[in-house]
């Protein structure tokens, strides 16, 4: 008897030994989770204020922050719906609605101060699907384009896995003669064009219709974002949507400099076929090319959108590391376009991804994931295909929504917080 009551005894405080430890671990593993800090952020949902003339968006598909935190976007008047621009008939159908403008700048307030562009002028074509907008340090815009030519069919990589036949269409179009991709016959928007702040056409890199596929120097291949650094003076396009390549020039004069595929590999334009997650890594980039954004400290960041990867480069195009972001996702992709955070080292890189509705905020050393935020739909917070992203001077981030998210957002810095989920969803603002 005594003999068991002792036995008991022993187990008991083995249990509650076993208890402290537990909370021991438990409260240090909060410790140090309360340890790792990553930027938190709120939605304005009243921000932007309302467009005046009956205006209203299409799918928008670039913004950008000038040096006097000024929000500028692109969006596509051709992507509207019939009943969307009842006003632009001919005669009016109803009071309203009426395609704003391509080009609309945006003070921090939310008030719209320009607004220019979507038709051709002197000395170019607009693109037929501007792509992207970039204002420079000088204060140039600079605007790509993914616009083929009507009877030119997507690729199977680049239809973003969803468009049944798609390979087939472009075998048989092939067959007639047609290289893809490449040549005149399938690209429209083989080109960039700069402006000055008020819409002025200063030049344009490439030729309209001119593409000649991956290796050409002189002409593009649907690009689909463009960075220059002040440093250098250089234009970085990710290029893109047809070719599969980063691509420099001189940003004043035109001047080619030098080109790169993955791993920094001269550009194949063989067709990749659809992305498989349990394939060996893709050594080309598949179509398309999103983004190549230039770091503080002198690092290329590439957005490879289908394959699920962000590569990192030295300017002059060496490989040096890449990680992969959701990998299992098809469709469109999950590395749509990244912004880095404004501390003088940005320490943090925002990652957008337009399949699975949500910003990852990483470490940009590691490329490590901290957290994320977003969700899909569409109130304010939400997303329905969100495609690109900019930072302004106070930490705050901006995106837009193609498809018909047809918005630009903005996301307030609030400063930086405990990481306490890894993915928080909806940032609604908190009651004061």
């Amino acid at each position: 008897m005594k003999r068991n009551l002792g036995i008991g005894l022993t187990f008991v405080a083995a249990l509650a030994a076993l208890s402290m430890v537990s909370t021991s671990l438990e409260k240090k593993a909060t410790v140090e989770a309360a340890g790792v800090q990553a930027p938190r952020f709120e939605v304005d949902p009243m921000w932007p204020k309302p467009l005046p003339n009956h205006w209203v968006q299409g799918n928008t598909i670039g913004v950008s922050v000038d040096s006097k935190d000024h929000i500028w976007i692109i969006h596509r008047a051709g992507s509207l719906e019939a009943k969307e621009v009842y006003a632009s008939a001919k005669p009016p159908a109803a009071e309203c609605c009426k395609p704003a403008p391509a080009v609309l700048e945006f003070d921090e307030e939310g008030n719209l101060l320009g607004s220019w562009g979507g038709e051709d002028g002197p000395g170019y074509q607009w693109p037929a699907s501007n792509h992207g907008i970039t204002v420079d340090y000088k204060g140039n815009v600079w605007i790509g384009g993914n616009g083929r030519t009507a009877n030119a069919p997507p690729t199977a990589e680049s239809a973003g896995n969803v468009a049944p036949g798609a390979a087939a269409a472009q075998a048989k179009q092939a067959a007639k003669g047609k290289a893809a991709p490449g040549g005149a016959p399938l690209y429209h928007d083989s080109m960039v064009l700069k402006f000055n702040h008020d819409g002025k056409f200063l030049m344009s890199i490439g030729k309209t219709g001119a593409s000649q596929g991956s290796n050409d120097t002189e002409n593009l291949g649907l690009p689909a974002k463009i960075f220059v650094d002040p440093k250098t003076n250089e234009l970085y396009i990710a290029d893109g949507y047809g070719n599969k390549r980063v691509i420099v020039f001189d940003a004043d004069t035109g001047k080619y400099k030098r080109h790169w595929g993955a791993y920094g590999h001269k550009p194949d334009d063989t067709n990749l076929g659809p992305y498989r997650p349990d394939a060996p890594a893709a050594q080309q980039f598949r179509n398309p090319v999103h983004c190549a954004e230039l770091s503080a400290d002198g690092l290329v960041y590439v957005c490879d959108r289908v394959n699920d990867r962000i590569q990192v480069f030295k300017p002059d195009g060496t490989f040096v590391k890449e990680t992969f972001i959701a990998k299992n996702t098809l469709g469109d992709g999950s590395a749509w376009d990244i912004a880095f955070s404004k501390d003088p080292q940005q320490k943090f890189m925002y990652l957008v991804d337009g399949s699975n509705e949500k910003i990852y905020i990483m470490l940009r050393e590691t490329l490590e994931v901290l957290t994320s935020f977003g969700d899909g739909g569409r109130q304010p917070g939400q997303f329905y295909a969100v495609h690109s992203i900019a930072t302004d001077s106070k930490g705050n981030i901006f995106t837009t929504e193609t498809y018909r998210g047809q918005r630009v957002q903005k996301f307030v810095y609030k400063g930086l917080a405990p990481v306490a989920k890894k993915d928080q969803g909806v940032v609604w603002p908190k009651k004061n």
